[in-house]
């Protein structure tokens, strides 16, 4: 009996705060044009890309990588917004404000019971993420499907940003057994020997790449970042003027277009 009251309650309050919209005049408003979060999406996956050739150059610390990752990622995957008209119909309001109260009660009755059964320090909703898949679940799909290339690619990348350096290696393996010419999993590869400091074997696997494809931007940035590195500027600046012709528009290329007039000035 008390939910029920303390739902009519707040379906009262609900009308009471939309009364003033429900006395406009009665001329039909048109619907306000959708906000596109399309590009806002776009930016911050191409920030997650520029995150990611950073940690490869050593130019930011672990720990505000990790930081930065998790806000990017946030924002890569959040939900799409939607605009609501400028009026709605009075028998709408009120069918959503009594809803609204039956949703109310309902959760007034069942969410304590529920929420006390969680984990010390869960939220009450529980812990659902709200990007993408997660490791345990690309995990799950490559147990069942252990040979379909795409996921065992996504549980690689989702190894390699978790810090599980030797499973996101053995990955890629196992993406390399299925197809040895797979240029995703070569440059996941070089960019793994990169950062823990094996550049020789990272130029095997970025020379590799270029073989394949001698434009791939991926692998053209990382080959003039491991020549850079060793102080070969002649063979950073030829690699890196390559990679700015044919990559523009990759999200390293403001880093890269600073590196490489730095190399340039340092040739004899």
């Amino acid at each position: 009996m008390t939910a029920v009251v303390f739902g009519l309650a707040i379906a009262g309050g609900a009308l009471a705060a939309l009364w003033p919209w429900l006395v406009r005049a009665k001329t039909p408003a048109w619907p306000a044009e959708p906000v596109a979060a399309a590009d806002d999406v776009a930016r911050a996956v191409s920030s997650l890309r520029d995150l990611q050739f950073a940690e490869a150059a050593g130019t930011i610390a672990p720990t505000d990588a990790a930081r930065l990752r998790g806000t990017l990622e946030r924002a890569a995957f959040r939900p799409e917004r939607t605009t609501l008209p400028g009026r709605a119909p009075i028998r709408t309001i009120a069918i959503a404000a009594v809803l609204f109260g039956v949703i109310a009660a309902y959760g007034a009755t069942s969410l304590p019971p529920s929420a006390g059964d969680r984990a010390p320090g869960e939220p009450i909703t529980g812990t659902t993420p709200a990007g993408g898949p997660t490791t345990a679940d690309l995990e799950a799909r490559a147990k069942v499907s252990p040979r379909d290339t795409p996921t065992l690619l996504a549980l690689a990348d989702a190894y390699r940003q978790d810090g599980r350096t030797t499973e996101a290696v053995a990955t890629y393996r196992a993406v390399l057994a299925l197809d040895a010419n797979s240029v995703p999993a070569l440059n996941g590869l070089a960019l793994i020997l990169a950062q823990a400091g094996q550049p020789d074997g990272a130029l095997i696997a970025v020379d590799r790449v270029l073989a394949l494809r001698p434009k791939d931007p991926d692998g053209l940035f990382l080959k003039g970042l491991l020549l850079y590195q060793r102080e070969d500027w002649k063979g950073a600046v030829d690699v890196w003027t390559i990679y700015l012709d044919v990559g523009e528009f990759h999200p390293a290329a403001p880093m890269v277009r600073s590196l490489y007039a730095g190399a340039k000035a340092k040739l004899p």
